[in-house]
């Protein structure tokens, strides 16, 4: 079903272009721009990060990531994994999930105002996300001139006070990407809204102070009774305080590199996943070789993994003791100050994570969030510890981390149940009535 959708898509947009509803501005298939753009489709392959990581499935339990979470693919990707993931449950959720995921979503934004698209779901706005990913996300109609189609991309840039029209062509080039790599929540105030909490700054700590002044949570978790807070691919954020940032080295200088044509003309390569592919003419000038920056990148990442093993492990015993306390009836003032801790740590763990690629885009800030998040999570245990001894007879049920599978058991999902929804859904709701399904 997959692969029909992306066929599909890709012969919605060339009959209608990349404006939804619009005959006019076809793109044409021939040009370098259009086929790079066109090619994302063959980045399909993709990785279940939780049967790699068990222990997320523990640390997000009751935030729904906890069903599925997988690597991103390609750009063509982005409605069919919004609609086929568990996470999406059987269409219910709100519209805003679609929010990054095709051009469809600020249109209707547009026509419906914010919080009008937020109070729909994602079942009744389905119909209109013919285009994954398209041109009209980053172009203005000329397909030239750059934009940020999203409102809330647009107010976040100001709250930074890097006004999108007052950058140079370069920092609004890395704003359109920002538009969407960018950390968000739904605002249920506002509809479910989409907003980027970056009133006091975008650094980890000003986002968790912008949510803790609220008193905001996106979900309690089960084991622990401890209110979360979820990041979600932080990467403008981390970028823009990165070393290649201060060199004016931006998301399309490695990713969207200048390219010629049979004829000589310049374009944007649109596929983004190649970045290898462009070392010799985007890093040599400051890499000495690709196999140095390799192996220098290979060693970042595996630093990285180790310090996130570590966090996950603490934080999976936190979350284990709080609960059995909970469940123990101790008093709140004593649960208090060990739930954000919890949640401080596991905040800073998640930033880190969920980045795609911080172990290129800035490896210190993620090296330094998650020896924060460590001592965070130490902190808490040394709080939970003479709790528990003041109770010997007490028993903590720490979770079977073996597989995704026995995770999931052990946390109580009815994954057949959840599979079942979501096939019901697709069955009954979108296929034969959705473009492309």
């Amino acid at each position: 079903m997959k692969t029909l959708l992306i066929s599909a898509l890709a012969g919605v947009v060339l009959l209608t272009g990349c404006d939804r509803g619009s005959a006019t501005d076809i793109p044409d298939a021939n040009t370098q721009p259009t086929a790079s753009w066109l090619s994302t489709a063959a980045n399909s392959s993709t990785d279940d990060l939780l049967e790699q990581r068990p222990a997320m499935v523990y640390l997000w339990a009751g935030s729904g990531f906890e069903r599925q979470y997988t690597a991103p693919r390609g750009h063509q990707f982005a409605v069919a994994d919004v609609v086929n993931t568990l996470r999406s449950a059987d269409g219910s959720k709100s519209a805003s999930c679609f929010s990054c995921k095709s051009p469809g979503a600020p249109m209707l934004m547009a026509e419906y105002g914010e919080n009008g698209f937020g109070s729909k779901t994602m079942a009744e706005v389905g119909h209109e996300m013919a285009v994954s990913v398209g041109c009209d996300d980053c172009h203005q109609a000329d397909q030239q001139s750059l934009r940020l189609a999203r409102p809330f991309a647009l107010e976040a840039m100001a709250k930074v006070q890097q006004p999108f029209a007052k950058q140079n062509h370069a920092t609004q080039a890395a704003q359109t990407c920002g538009q969407c790599h960018v950390t968000y929540y739904f605002q249920p105030e506002q509809g479910n809204r989409v907003n980027i909490p970056w009133i006091f700054g975008n650094s980890a700590d000003q986002i968790e102070k912008y949510y803790d002044t609220r008193r905001f949570y996106d979900w309690i978790h089960p084991i622990s009774g401890t209110p979360m807070v979820k990041a979600r691919h932080p990467d403008y954020e981390q970028w823009s305080r990165s070393s290649h940032a201060k060199l004016g080295v931006t998301c399309v200088t490695c990713h969207m590199p200048v390219k010629t044509d049979a004829n000589g003309r310049e374009y944007h390569d649109h596929n983004t996943a190649n970045v290898w592919d462009n070392f010799d003419s985007q890093c040599i000038d400051c890499h000495v070789s690709e196999s140095t920056l390799k192996a220098k990148m290979a060693k970042q990442r595996q630093r990285i993994d180790d310090a996130r093993s570590e966090v996950e492990a603490l934080l999976v015993k936190a979350h284990a003791e709080t609960g059995a306390l909970w469940r123990a009836k101790v008093s709140q003032a004593q649960l208090t100050p060990i739930q954000m801790l919890i949640r401080h740590a596991q905040w800073r763990w998640d930033f880190a994570v969920s980045s795609h690629g911080v172990h290129a885009h800035n490896p210190q800030e993620g090296l330094a969030l998650l020896a924060a998040a460590k001592t965070q999570a130490l902190q808490a245990r040394a709080l939970i510890a003479p709790l528990l001894a003041a109770q010997p007879d007490l028993r903590v049920r720490y979770p079977d981390l073996s597989s995704k599978a026995a995770a999931q058991q052990f946390i109580g999902l009815d994954m057949p149940a959840l599979e079942q929804q979501k096939q019901q859904f697709l069955r009954e709701q979108v296929q034969d009535r959705w473009p492309g399904w």
